[in-house]
């Protein structure tokens, strides 16, 4: 039976899950954006507690702030290389659960916009996009990951680079105007 450690920095919440056999047997999360680090050794350490050793990791690669996502990638990256079990990523958007058939999700991108992708049947149609929230109609707001659809979506998915969707504050000097 696989026995996955699901984790997601995307948003300004740290979530950490145990899914085992397609079931819940473990999921806290902690709220505080500039936090993650802290936040997953101690949530992972707690979760490993309820459970056997984990045969593979799922992390949410995004959309999200720079820091977060590389907080929780980083993290999910080491703790399966440390073990030798397979690190698998998902769009974080793409799991968040929402029981409608069509439908906007965002969540907070920070600096007055919202990162955003539109699903019909619960497949992603249009999206990641980042924008100002005036700019996009109908979108659900205030929901996080589900840490049960974040494994589900592993089977389907693997993305491997972080979905950052705009520039990085910091440049190098050269390329300052």
């Amino acid at each position: 039976m696989s026995i996955s450690l699901a984790i997601d920095t995307s948003t300004s919440r740290t979530i950490v899950g145990i899914i085992e056999g397609g079931q819940v047997t473990f999921e806290e999360f902690h709220d505080g954006a500039t936090d993650h680090g802290r936040a997953l050794s101690e949530l992972v350490a707690k979760a490993l507690k309820t459970c056997p050793p984990v045969t593979h990791v799922v992390v949410g690669m995004g959309p999200g702030p720079f820091t977060g996502l590389r907080a929780g990638i980083s993290f999910a990256h080491t703790f399966a290389l440390a073990r030798d079990i397979p690190v698998v990523g998902v769009c974080s958007l793409d799991a968040i659960a929402i029981q409608e058939s069509s439908y906007t999700v965002a969540v907070d991108a920070r600096r007055k916009e919202i990162y955003w992708a539109r699903y019909e049947n619960g497949t992603r149609v249009d999206g990641p996009h980042v924008s100002k929230p005036d700019q996009v109609d109908g979108f659900i707001f205030g929901v996080y990951p589900d840490m049960k659809k974040l494994v589900a979506l592993a089977d389907t998915q693997s993305v491997t680079e972080p979905m950052y969707l705009r520039r990085p504050d910091a440049v190098p000097t050269a390329e300052r105007r």
